[in-house]
């Protein structure tokens, strides 16, 4: 009862912010043209709402991340992990966000300005997206990715696609390997209640992906999401049986 009490606080409190708090942002933002303090204020507000949540969260190898712009790609066992990890990082970053998103009102604006990419699976608005991505990378932002492509069911890193390091390649700028520990049992897939507990995220070292081609991906694909099943626990590292990912 405790889990889903701080869960219906956790969402007052979001639909709250949203509606009171998001418009005098957005129209500050709108002024001035700058959306790093919309998007500053807005990670304040989600590491607030994540202690609500009873989540303790710890963040290594923040020291060795590039200062320039990269791409950060992570492993995704839990809806938790984009809102922990963007405010996690203490820089600005965009990420891909599913396009039924972009149609709420008020928040779709506030991810527009942030620099936020809808994006569809598959089809020419998935390489549409890709190109925003590279395009938002040229200008310094850096860009968080879940690799695998969707959840994983049981926490298990699941096989990589090779868009993140696509990008990283045409951008000409690392690939950050992130190691995301624990979501899986405090929102599980398939489920609404969160759960308290801790968050262990470890960024890895850089892979460098400028001067790479196409012939090199495979290498490093297998070198990124080796680096990333290195920082998780045992229940998180890849299954042999795990069926092969699309491209």
């Amino acid at each position: 009862m405790a889990a889903v009490a701080r869960t219906l606080l956790v969402a007052f409190v979001v639909v709250l912010a949203v509606l009171l708090g998001l418009p005098c942002l957005l129209l500050w933002t709108v002024l001035t043209r700058r959306p790093d303090f919309m998007y500053g204020l807005s990670m304040k507000f989600c590491r607030l709402a994540v202690r609500l949540a009873g989540i303790r969260v710890r963040v290594e190898g923040l020291e060795s991340t590039p200062p320039r712009g990269c791409v950060f790609a992570a492993n995704h066992a839990s809806n938790l992990d984009p809102v922990l990890l963007l405010s996690a990082l203490p820089r600005r970053v965009s990420i891909f966000a599913k396009r039924e998103l972009f149609r709420i009102p008020i928040f779709s604006a506030g991810m527009r300005l942030a620099g936020f990419i809808p994006v569809d699976r598959g089809g020419r608005e998935a390489l549409a997206g890709i190109a925003t991505a590279v395009q938002r990378l040229g200008t310094g932002l850096s860009l968080a990715i879940f690799p695998e492509g969707t959840r994983s069911p049981d926490g298990r890193v699941r096989p990589f696609k090779k868009g993140a390091l696509a990008i990283a390649m045409d951008a000409g700028v690392p690939v950050v390997p992130v190691s995301i520990a624990g979501t899986q049992r405090l929102l599980p897939k398939g489920n609404w209640i969160i759960r308290p507990g801790e968050v262990i995220i470890r960024l890895g070292p850089a892979v460098d992906a400028s001067g790479c081609t196409p012939k090199d991906r495979p290498e490093l694909l297998a070198r990124l999401q080796s680096l990333v099943a290195a920082g998780l626990p045992a229940d998180q590292q890849p299954s042999q049986h795990a069926p092969p990912q699309s491209e």
